[in-house]
């Protein structure tokens, strides 16, 4: 299983080929084994990018979800009390974005990898990425 930050779920559905072939196969090999997990976080990101015009698709954000969801073997992690108390405590080496904290929280909390190409978080000594 791994985590996915959230361009990586928008670039793989809209733009594969940004992917790292490192990238691209641990998300094929979750895909087709213990899943994928796509934190509740990134719903808000993707429904804000799409609000502010920053990322524009064919289709409303509940029908991209929707088929993002039913073509991956995507898994939504809600934030549990243990991910809200580790985001809140990391280190200031993940940047202040609630989002990342969240998402780099979610990735330690399940002893998962995290697909990002992000240089903060791939930076990071808290995580463990995949790029």
């Amino acid at each position: 299983m791994v985590i996915v930050d959230t361009h990586i779920i928008i670039w793989e559905a809209l733009d594969p080929e940004k992917l790292s072939k490192k990238a691209k196969f641990a998300f094929d090999e979750a895909n087709e084994s213990t899943g994928i997990i796509l934190c509740d976080i990134s719903l808000w990101e993707i429904s804000m990018l799409i609000t502010k015009k920053r990322l524009e698709i064919e289709i409303p954000f509940l029908d991209f979800m929707d088929l993002i969801r039913t073509t991956r073997n995507y898994k939504i992690q809600s934030i549990t009390p243990e991910i809200a108390d580790i985001s809140t405590n990391l280190s200031f080496e993940i940047n202040s974005d609630p989002a990342d904290r969240i998402i780099a929280a979610t990735s330690i909390y399940s002893n998962s990898g995290l697909i990002t190409a992000d240089k903060n978080l791939r930076s990071s000594k808290l995580i463990s990425t995949i790029w």
